[in-house]
């Protein structure tokens, strides 16, 4: 298992509506082949920055599967216009 660690700073004002977005954008993701979950949490000291944590099979299903994927260009059509600058993705394994 593959964990996608996606950090977003959500333009200032803009972030309930991101929220109600990625609600209803989240199914590209989820329904996506090798995905196992997914779930969005909220800074608490910095209420424009989000976390969505992302549970793959393997590196290549987020990568090569989503990434290269329609869904992929759904969900980032859906969520983008709510950034304020690019996310920062990186990936992590269970130690």
């Amino acid at each position: 298992m593959v964990l996608e660690i996606a950090d977003f700073l959500i333009l200032e004002g803009a972030q309930d509506a991101f929220a109600a977005e990625y609600r209803d954008a989240a199914r590209f993701v989820t329904g996506s082949p090798g995905c196992r979950g997914a779930r969005l949490v909220r800074g608490v000291e910095n209420p424009r920055r989000f976390v969505l944590l992302v549970e793959w099979d393997r590196l290549e299903d987020h990568l090569d599967g989503f990434r290269g994927s329609a869904a992929f260009q759904q969900w980032r059509a859906a969520v983008g216009p709510f950034f304020a600058e690019n996310p920062q993705v990186e990936h992590a394994v269970e130690v």
